[in-house]
Formats: C-alpha cells, sequence, structure tokens
C-alpha cells in the first residue's frame, strides 16, 4: 500500500498566496524546481512594491523623512535575517550580498588577503555546489593554497574514515549543509568541531538548507555561513553572509567604494564599522526588504512544520516512483529520508534528463535538467546530468502524482 501525505501545512490556503499558481484556464503548473529558485508570495511583492511606491530613498545617506525610513526597513530586514538563524548579534554580524555565491567569493577572497598564506591548506566535499568550489579554485590558482577533499560514498555519504588526516593542518573547512545534487544532510556539528580542534575556521554553504530547516547557527558550531533569499520565498539579487564579528572585525573589506568607509584620504581609507564594511556601494534595498517580508511569512508558518511536511512528501513521493518505475529509476542520494533534504535527483531508464524535463513540460511538470552547477560529483556519479525535483511549502501530494504521470508519458514516447 502507498504511503498518504501527513503535513502541518494547509497547502491549498498557502498556494492561494502565490500568484504564479493562478494560472490560465487548463494551464496546469506543478513546480518542482524550488532548489534551483522558490517562488513568492504576494506579501514579498507587497513589501518591494510599497517600498518603491512610497519610501523609495537611498540607505544611510539621507537625514529626510523617507530617506530615514528606507533605512530602517533595510536594518529591520539585516535584524530578521540574524534572528532567523539565531546569530548572537543579529544587527552586527549578519551582511548583506548579491547572492550566496557572492557571500561565497567574499569569504574566499577576503580570508586569502588576510589569513592565509601559500601552502595553506583548505578543506571541501566532493559534493559542492560550484560556488563552494571554484572561489577555492581561484584562490588555489592565485595565491598557492592546497585543496583536499572530502570523499562521499556511493549512497551520497561524507567518507569521514579518515577525516582525522583530511583535516590535519588545515585552516578551513568550506562545507555544504546539504548538497543540491543529492539532498544529503552532512554532520555539520561534528565536523566543526573536529575542524576547531584543528585550528581550522568552518565555513558552511547554507543556501539548500536555510530554507527548508530551522538553523542555529551556534548549535551548528559554525564560523561563518553563506546564504541566499531567492530560495527561501524572496526576491532575487539578495545574499546574506553571517560571521562571528570578531571574525567579520579581523577581515579586510571584499570591495571598495560608498558607504564602506569611514574616512578616505589621498593616502589611504579607514574602513567603516561591520557589517557595513562589507557592503560597497548602493545595497539591494527592496530586495532586502522583500527578503524580510519573506522571513516573517516563513516564521508564520514554522520552520519545524516545513521540514515535517517536505519530509512526508519526500516519503510519498519515494514510494510513488519506486513502485510505479522500480529500477527504470535510479534515485541519487541516501534512502533514508530523514537523511536528506527535499530534493530528488534521478536518472530516468535511459532518457537524457534534458529530454525528461521537455516531456515533463507538456504536463506543466517543471524540473531541473543538468548539471546543477555541480560537475565534479557529476563525474563522482558517472552521469552528465540528472533531471532534479525539489520540494517547498506549495507542493503537495498532486505535484508528486503529476511527476509519475508525466514520467509515464515519458516512458511511452520514448519506448
Amino acid at each position: 500500500m502507498s504511503k498518504t501525505l501527513t503535513t502541518q501545512l494547509n497547502v491549498d490556503q498557502i498556494r492561494k498566496d502565490f500568484p504564479i499558481f493562478n494560472q490560465p484556464e487548463g494551464k496546469p503548473l506543478y513546480f518542482l524546481d524550488s532548489g534551483a529558485s522558490s517562488q513568492k508570495p504576494q506579501c514579498v511583492l507587497d513589501a518591494m512594491d510599497n517600498y518603491y511606491s512610497t519610501t523609495h530613498a537611498n540607505v544611510h545617506r539621507g537625514v529626510y523623512h523617507i530617506a530615514e525610513q528606507a533605512t530602517e526597513l533595510y536594518e529591520s530586514s539585516r535584524i530578521k535575517v540574524g534572528r532567523f538563524i539565531s546569530a548572537p548579534h543579529p544587527a552586527r554580524e549578519i551582511l548583506f550580498s548579491k547572492n550566496a555565491t557572492e557571500s561565497l567569493n567574499l569569504l574566499s577572497t577576503s580570508l586569502t588577503r588576510k589569513l592565509l598564506k601559500t601552502g595553506d591548506i583548505v578543506v571541501l566535499s566532493e559534493m559542492e555546489h560550484h560556488a563552494n568550489m571554484v572561489p577555492w579554485l581561484i584562490a588555489k590558482e592565485q595565491f598557492g593554497i592546497e585543496l583536499r577533499y572530502i570523499p562521499i560514498d556511493d549512497n551520497g555519504y561524507l567518507i569521514l574514515d579518515n577525516i582525522d588526516q583530511i583535516l590535519k593542518g588545515a585552516k578551513v573547512l568550506s562545507i555544504t549543509l546539504t548538497s543540491n545534487v543529492l539532498g544529503t544532510l552532512n554532520p555539520i556539528s561534528e565536523l566543526a568541531e573536529m575542524a576547531h580542534n584543528e585550528g581550522a575556521l568552518v565555513i558552511g554553504d547554507g543556501a539548500q538548507y536555510v530554507p527548508h530547516i530551522k538553523t542555529d547557527v551556534n548549535t551548528l558550531g559554525i564560523d561563518f555561513l553563506a546564504m541566499t533569499g531567492h530560495k527561501m520565498l524572496g526576491p532575487t539579487g539578495i545574499g546574506m553572509l553571517w560571521g562571528k564579528s570578531h571574525l567579520l572585525e579581523l577581515l579586510p573589506p571584499f570591495m571598495g567604494g560608498g558607504d564602506m568607509i569611514s574616512d578616505v584620504r589621498l593616502d589611504g581609507f579607514t574602513p567603516n564599522e561591520i557589517p557595513w564594511k562589507f557592503e560597497a556601494g548602493t545595497p539591494p534595498i527592496a530586495e532586502a526588504i522583500g527578503l524580510g517580508a519573506a522571513i516573517d511569512y516563513l516564521e508564520n508558518l514554522g520552520m519545524e512544520n516545513i521540514r515535517v511536511h517536505e519530509v512526508s512528501l519526500m516519503e510519498y513521493a519515494f514510494d510513488q516512483l519506486k513502485s510505479r518505475f522500480g529500477e527504470d529509476i535510479k534515485i541519487h542520494g541516501p534512502t533514508n529520508i530523514a537523511d536528506r533534504s527535499g530534493v530528488i535527483s534521478f536518472e530516468f531508464k535511459n532518457i537524457h534528463p534534458h529530454d525528461v524535463s521537455q516531456i515533463l513540460d507538456q504536463s506543466g511538470v517543471c524540473v531541473r535538467a543538468g548539471h546543477h552547477c555541480a560537475k565534479p560529483l557529476m563525474r563522482h556519479l558517472g552521469v552528465n546530468a540528472t533531471a532534479r525535483a525539489s520540494f517547498y511549502i506549495y507542493n503537495q501530494q498532486d505535484d508528486v502524482d503529476a511527476l509519475v504521470d508525466a514520467l509515464a508519458k515519458a516512458e511511452a514516447f520514448f519506448a
């Protein structure tokens, strides 16, 4: 007997908050690509529109009324982000960036300018997104750092048998909290403790984690956390970086320009206080305000409820896919749902993932096809690409049923 979906979320009501699901008659939309970018509720759109319509002015610079209002809205969103992840000092420890990729580039650049030298060891894993790999490959090329990688097994778990040797002498451990391909939830707090015992700083890539699981940076035991707004109901163009305040004080600015300075002379400059010394130029004001509204929405639902919903949805999806297609579908990553986030990367028969995605699109089913910005992981899996379905708060049993039915059509088409 197939499983039934158990959830504490009222998904039918939630979907009414998202204008994109109000499709024209006869145009179904089964959106299963939130791992790439989530949809936006009306409250986020309204918050941004209201700012532009009533309060638009640059922040930190004007002393007139709407400029002060804009600054207050912008800074209040910073505090919301900090509280959302239980940052000890929300107003000082959250930096706004363009996305998680920029946050990770900021760290790799600032750390190599200040703390790392030729031959220093940075540890990554083989499941990293390019955003947490390419910046360190650049640092290797430009500054001569050494990179080591934690391997993964055939079930999508990190191989930790030799972790003591891998971390020995490391200066930085930079690792994803959960794989965007495999869904693997990594044992971050344990890894952080081991890395700290070696004197290493620990960076977490939380782009796929923070939108789905209640996050407490203190419990995780990390030093930095990179995040992005567009995967957690917020707009594009807004990323976040949390860092321990004493470390942010130590790091040099990432970019130079306006607002990140306290003083400028012909022979030098004095940087601003944190977090502003990392935010050169006009920041993404409207996007930060929209992000604040997204956090309000998520907190109203409850992150624990969101996790329960996604686990149940994954259990249902695994059951339906395996009972319908058996060995004709190969799902990558842990089989234990408790060990994974809400993504399913799969190979389907001998059909190319791009063809699978195109056939599914004809039924209104949206899945991602490609290497998912994780080419080294694809090589490890022995594939060029996979199809990926990813779930969020607005998905329900109907989405999984539509996915299964559309895959059956693809199976028939390529028979």
